[in-house]
């Protein structure tokens, strides 16, 4: 299990691993830094968290809960829109800033 943490250091609850934010850069899943991993996934309460899993020895995996658009971007910059289908209020804010968007062009 990873510790999630809140903006006080405190550890608010313990999720499972994954790297669904990872992406193959035509050598390995990674999330664009040698030996670092990410994935996304939701507390019961509905809050976000970012996992950050390490390769590297003497560091330690950790959670970190996100707003609803940082989950979003991180999903955008991984690439893996099937996150998407996952978290349908992610997919929602996704629909509602791509019309603000298309409003202001």
């Amino acid at each position: 299990m990873i510790p999630v943490y809140d903006e006080d250091g405190t550890i608010v609850a313990e999720v499972e691993a994954n790297t669904n934010l990872d992406y193959w850069d035509g050598h390995n899943y990674t999330c664009g830094h040698t030996g670092r991993h990410r994935g996304l996934t939701q507390l019961e309460s509905g809050e976000y968290v970012i996992i950050h899993s390490t390769q590297w020895v003497g560091e330690r995996d950790y959670g970190e809960i996100v707003t609803p658009a940082a989950a979003l971007a991180e999903i955008l910059r991984s690439r893996n829109l099937e996150l998407l289908d996952q978290f349908p209020d992610l997919a929602a804010l996704r629909e509602r800033t791509i019309k603000k968007e298309r409003v202001r062009a």
